[in-house]
């Protein structure tokens, strides 16, 4: 049972309207904006949460952003990313400015130059048409993102995405198992294809990446569900073996 977010909130509600860590430009997205990431303010962090790399899943980088708004400088352990994708979260879109899903631009054996297709509806087809670049990382926040993880080498990453409900990976990894228990979400691997995926990347690369898909929900109920639990994560309660 998730105990009560005041058990959590270490810092006065009044105090929460803005984000007081350091944070760090990585790199720029198609368009130029600033690609962001919020860091501790001593020692390395094992874990990365990253939000929205799909722009359409706008609700994961709100949950996010009110967990790292509770948290004090000296209680932040690991690194956020609100936002990977801002062009694509400013246009409402799923795919970045130019129409590419990032989630399939990974430089992985398994890529394909084949469009990526999705659907936009909970019972819809999925025949909304997306690319996956011009070639693996062709994309900006590709190499950018590339680029932070081969520099910062955390131990594991958590992308959250939206509105599977579950938690997925492949390698049922310690960290994955810790968040199905406190989330209470079912702890179960994505079946469909996805090439060129961070999930591929990360495990040609032996890098733990666990994929936390929260519900349908409005933002309300999903901070109510989700905030206590990025705030253990963010403040190292939660984390891989051997954390």
């Amino acid at each position: 049972m998730v105990p009560p977010e005041e058990s959590r909130t270490v810092v006065e509600r009044s105090q929460m309207g803005i984000i007081r860590h350091a944070s760090e430009v990585y790199g720029e997205s198609h368009d130029g904006n600033p690609l962001t990431v919020w860091l501790t303010g001593g020692a390395k962090p094992a874990i990365l949460v990253l939000a929205s790399m799909h722009g359409d899943e706008s609700e994961t980088t709100v949950v996010l952003s009110d967990a790292l708004r509770a948290i004090p400088a000296e209680s932040l352990k690991n690194a956020a990313i609100l936002c990977g994708n801002p062009d694509g979260l400013v246009r409402g879109t799923r795919g970045n400015a130019i129409g590419v899903d990032l989630n399939r631009n990974f430089p992985t054996s398994n890529w394909s130059p084949e469009p990526v297709f999705y659907k936009s509806r909970k019972n819809g087809p999925r025949d909304i048409r997306l690319s996956p670049g011009a070639h693996p990382a062709s994309e900006p926040e590709t190499r950018a993102l590339l680029s932070l993880l081969d520099r910062m080498q955390p131990r594991a990453v958590i992308t959250l995405h939206a509105a599977l409900a579950c938690i997925d990976d492949a390698d049922d990894s310690f960290l994955a198992r810790q968040l199905a228990e406190r989330t209470g979400l079912p702890l179960e691997p994505v079946t469909y294809p996805t090439p060129g995926s961070f999930g591929s990347w990360a495990q040609e690369h032996e890098l733990n990446l666990v994929t936390y898909e929260f519900e349908a929900a409005s933002p309300y109920d999903l901070k109510e569900r989700h905030v206590p639990v990025l705030i253990e994560v963010l403040t190292g309660g939660i984390g891989p073996a051997g954390f």
